[in-house]
């Protein structure tokens, strides 16, 4: 029953895609969408894109290692995306349609003619450095979810959902990625909703109530309290607070608000965009909490030893200890579906900046719009493989290398997007000085500076390219 629902998925997936690539016709299409896409869809995209195997299998595998710890970085997640969509998202469209840029580096050089090339180029880097590591991290969620699903060995479970993502993708782009993208949010939601829910029912008639379900040890909420009058504790809030820096400059997010058509568009949108991402992360913060609970009270069986090896495999073995096959096949899509959805648009963000802010800046003939097209989808196709094969050699957690991938990216363009939308006196100078502080800070702090501070890289690379980017525009302003 359990393969039979999840090849029901595919069939489904493979429907949607071959629909909706169809309107894929032009390059514009296939990198931002061409405006074709309504407001929903578009939310729905950005939250599956946002949260990826990262929220099905890291928040959760983190909630139950770290107990009522795990908060603040949700509470943290949460305010982010409700800063993107409450102040950004229509910043963002206006700048798109008063620019024409496909791309968030786009917005940057379409803004300050004249530095097409150097922004454009220096841009994409950053992108393919840290947006390989991502893809890793996604491609490495598969493995876990096939394994824990299916027993197929990792490997191949990273080369099925490897290949499923790299294919759709190429077939058609933006387009086909944001249609494949709300049909695995509303999986994405059902997981995180009913999996809970299940969970404590199924503990309370097992003699755990819902109080004591919901308490990650005796003492949790006492530890969590006292640890807050000291230093640790206070850094504990700010490192997990820090994850909503890191949304302000995620492409793969913004670029959905920059394909919206209008600003009756963009507040739909809003709307459905908070209430999923309130229910998701409400969701996942209680699957790793209570399945801590089943796994102390002997309620996990057989389970608890594959997550005693890997606390990231808790939401698959709940699922597949607690639920019917059927349920579980479609909650595991939604597993599925996290990994994908990010896994696409990275894809597409990766390949369309080479093409938009490398190709065309460095040649001097433009392309035709045919062969832009199959440049882009030839892109997808390398950028996948290569993903692929990084994860091979990776041997840090889902958590671990979303945590990385993140931090170099929303410190690299997060102060130079939101300077660009809200400070007029912003210039070409503090852009340059975002993207290289955020990138090479955020390599270097993590790397040496993290364990002997305390300090999370997100926190400290952001701070260090805003500073970085406001100094630069004070002392190199834009010329009248």
């Amino acid at each position: 029953m359990l393969i039979t629902v999840f090849i029901v998925y595919l069939f489904v997936l493979v429907g949607i895609v071959l629909y909706a690539s169809r309107k894929s016709k032009t390059n514009a299409d296939f990198v931002l969408g061409g405006k074709k896409i309504p407001g929903l869809f578009l939310a729905l995209s950005e939250r599956a894109t946002g949260e990826s195997a990262w929220l099905l299998l890291g928040l959760t595998g983190f909630a139950y290692s770290e107990g009522w710890d795990a908060i603040w970085v949700a509470f943290g997640c949460v305010a982010g995306i409700l800063f993107l969509w409450i102040f950004m998202a229509e910043p963002l469209r206006r700048v798109t349609e008063k620019t024409g840029a496909l791309t968030v580096s786009g917005l940057f050089f379409k803004s300050f003619p004249g530095s097409e090339r150097k922004i454009g180029i220096l841009s994409s880097v950053i992108i393919i450095i840290f947006f390989v590591l991502y893809l890793s991290a996604q491609f490495s969620g598969a493995g876990k979810i096939f394994n824990d699903t299916f027993h197929i060995e990792p490997f191949w479970g990273m080369v099925i959902g490897a290949g499923i993502v790299t294919l759709y993708s190429m077939l058609g782009g933006f387009i086909t990625v944001v249609a494949v993208d709300a049909f695995q949010a509303v999986l994405m939601i059902i997981t995180c909703v009913v999996l809970p829910i299940v969970a404590l029912f199924i503990a309370a008639a097992n003699g755990v109530g819902f109080a004591e379900a919901l308490m990650h040890s005796d003492m949790a909420l006492t530890e969590v309290s006292a640890t807050m009058a000291g230093g640790a504790g206070f850094l504990l809030v700010l490192n997990g607070l820090s994850w909503a820096f890191g949304y302000t400059g995620q492409p793969q997010l913004l670029n959905r608000m920059m394909a919206m058509r209008n600003p009756a568009a963009t507040r739909r949108a809003r709307v459905v965009a908070i209430t999923w991402t309130i229910l998701a992360y409400t969701g996942a913060f209680l699957i790793g909490i209570i399945g801590y609970r089943m796994v102390m009270s002997g309620m996990m069986g057989d389970g608890a030893a594959a997550i005693a090896a890997d606390a990231e495999k808790v939401m698959p073995v709940m699922v597949m200890t607690l639920l019917n096959p059927l349920l579980a096949g479609i909650l595991l899509s939604g597993a599925v579906s996290a990994m994908m959805s990010t896994a696409s648009s990275q894809l597409i963000v990766v390949s369309s900046s080479i093409t938009e802010d490398i190709w065309t800046n460095l040649r001097r003939r433009p392309l035709s719009e045919k062969r832009l097209l199959f440049l882009n989808k030839f892109l997808t196709l390398m950028v996948g493989v290569v993903a692929f094969l990084l994860v091979l050699v990776m041997e840090d957690t889902v958590y671990g290398l979303v945590s990385y991938a993140w931090s170099g990216i929303g410190a690299s363009f997060g102060p130079a997007v939101v300077l660009l939308l809200f400070w007029k006196r912003f210039s070409r100078a503090g852009v340059y000085a975002s993207l290289i502080t955020g990138t090479l800070s955020a390599i270097i702090w993590k790397t040496l500076l993290a364990d002997p501070t305390g300090i999370s890289e997100r926190l400290a690379s952001y701070l260090l390219a805003f500073v970085a980017a406001i100094t630069f525009s004070l002392l190199f302003p834009e010329k009248k």
